[in-house]
C-alpha cells in the first residue's frame, strides 16, 4: 500500500540545480494585475514572518502585480473559501495543504490549471506535483511537504526513542513526552503496528486480522494517553506548544509547521526524528502538500500564477526552509540543514495522503477517539465500530 516515497523524495535531495540569484526568479514580471490571495499562518509564527518578508521583496521584484492578503484561522479557511466561491467571490487563489484537494476539484471549486502551468514545474520534485494532482489533472502549485514527526529538546532528551516500547518506558519513567493525540496526528502510529487504514484501490481493510493491528495500534496509544493524563502532560500539538519551546517537555509530535517556533526557542538543542517504529515495522504519517489553489472565478490567474511562481521560487524556497522549516517543493534549493534533512528521512516511510472520497468516511469514523482515550470504550470494539460506518 506505502507508496515509493523514498525513491520520489530522493529527487529533492540530489536533484540540485544551478539556478540564477533571484528575489523574482530573474527580473521583473510583464504580467499586470491586482492578486488577493488568503493564507492561515498563525499570528506571530514563523510561517507569517516569513511571507510577510516575502511579499515586501515581492513588491521590489513583482511592480506590475499588486498583492492583497488576507490571513484565515486555519480552522475556516476551507470552508469560508468554498463558500465564498460558491456564491461567485473568493480570493484570486489561496496556500493549504491538500486536505481538501480532491473534494474541491470534485466540487469544482478550484480551478484545473493543468494548461495554464505547462511547462513551468519543471524544477518541482514529482512528489510535490503529486500532491497537487487529481485525475490526472493539476489543481495547484505545489510549495512544501509536511507530515508528523517526533521532536526532542537534545539537553533533556539524549536520542530520540527508536520504537514504540522505548518510547513507552521513557513515558513510564517519568520522562515528560506530549504525544500530540488525534485521527490525523496519530495515524504514523498505525504503520507501527503494521495496520492498514486502505487498500491500494483506497477501500477499507476491514478484515478481522487487519482490525486487530488498528486495534493494538489504539490500545497503545490509549496507554500514552492515560501516562500522559496521570502525569499532567500536554495532549494536543497547541497545549504542546509551550512545555516544549520553554523547555519543561522533554519531547513532542508535531508537523514541521512548527519547526521555525521550535528551533527559535531551542536553536541547537532541537532534534528531530520518525515517529518510532514498532512491531509491524515503520510508522506511515500522513504525508500532506501545501500549495496554492486557485478560484475558477478568478478574472486574475495569469497574474496569479506569477505570484505562486515568486513565491515557491528558489529564493522564496530558502527562507521558507530556514526560517519556517518547511520541506521545499523547489528541487533547485540545496538542503544542507540537518533539520531539513532529518524532516527528509523521516517522510521516506510516510502515506501520501489520499484525495479520494473514501477519505471523509475515515475522518468521519476514526476520529472519535475519546470514546476509548476518555470514556473507556474497550480499542477492540470502537475499532468494529468505526470500520463498520465507514465500510457503509
Amino acid at each position: 500500500m506505502k507508496k515509493n516515497i523514498l525513491v520520489l523524495l530522493s529527487v529533492l535531495i540530489i536533484t540540485s540545480l544551478a539556478l540564477a540569484a533571484c528575489g523574482g526568479g530573474g527580473g521583473a514580471s510583464s504580467t499586470q494585475g491586482e492578486v488577493t490571495f488568503w493564507h492561515a499562518y498563525a499570528t506571530g509564527s514563523a510561517e507569517e514572518a516569513a511571507l510577510t518578508k516575502l511579499l515586501e521583496q515581492a513588491k521590489t521584484d513583482l511592480p506590475n502585480i499588486t498583492i492583497n492578503v488576507l490571513q484565515v484561522p486555519f480552522g475556516d479557511i476551507f470552508n469560508k473559501y468554498d463558500t465564498d466561491v460558491a456564491a461567485g467571490g473568493g480570493p484570486d487563489m489561496f496556500i493549504a495543504p491538500n486536505d481538501n484537494l480532491g473534494g474541491q476539484a470534485r466540487a469544482g471549486t478550484i480551478a484545473d490549471i493543468t494548461t495554464l502551468a505547462d511547462g513551468k514545474l519543471g524544477d518541482y520534485s514529482e512528489l510535490s506535483k503529486g500532491g497537487m494532482m487529481y485525475d490526472g489533472k493539476l489543481y495547484g502549485i505545489p510549495e512544501s511537504l509536511k507530515a508528523v514527526v517526533f521532536w526532542y529538546n537534545k539537553d533533556m532528551l539524549a536520542e530520540a526513542p527508536a520504537t514504540t516500547d522505548d518510547l513507552k518506558a521513557l513515558m513510564e519513567d517519568g520522562t515528560p513526552i506530549s504525544i500530540s493525540f488525534g485521527c490525523y496526528h496519530h495515524w504514523g502510529f498505525f504503520g507501527s503496528y503494521g495496520a492498514q487504514i486502505f487498500d491500494d484501490q483506497f477501500n477499507f481493510v476491514a478484515d478481522e486480522a487487519n482490525q486487530a493491528k488498528v486495534a493494538d495500534a489504539m490500545t497503545y496509544l490509549n496507554d500514552l494517553y492515560q501516562i500522559a493524563v496521570e502525569n499532567g502532560l500536554p495532549r494536543n500539538d497547541s497545549d504542546g506548544l509551550a512545555p516544549f519551546t520553554e523547555g519543561t517537555t522533554a519531547a513532542i509530535t508535531n508537523g514541521n509547521w512548527a519547526m521555525g517556533d521550535y528551533r527559535a526557542a531551542l536553536g541547537d538543542k532541537l532534534g528531530v526524528a520518525p515517529i518510532p517504529a514498532g512491531p509491524g515495522g515503520a510508522s506511515n504519517p500522513l504525508l500532506g502538500v501545501d500549495g496554492w489553489y486557485f478560484n475558477p472565478n478568478s478574472e486574475n490567474q495569469e497574474a496569479a500564477l506569477e505570484v505562486a511562481l515568486y513565491l515557491t521560487n528558489k529564493a522564496a524556497q530558502e527562507m521558507m526552509m530556514n526560517e519556517a522549516g518547511h520541506v521545499p517543493a523547489n528541487t533547485t534549493v540545496e538542503v544542507t540543514d540537518p533539520l531539513i534533512q532529518g524532516l527528509l528521512d523521516a517522510f521516506s516511510t510516510a502515506y501520501f495522503r489520499p484525495q479520494v472520497e473514501a477519505m471523509g468516511n475515515y475522518w468521519g469514523n476514526f476520529c472519535g477517539t475519546d470514546q476509548v482515550f476518555d470514556a473507556g470504550t474497550p480499542a477492540a470494539d470502537w475499532v468494529a465500530t468505526a470500520f463498520e460506518g465507514a465500510t457503509k
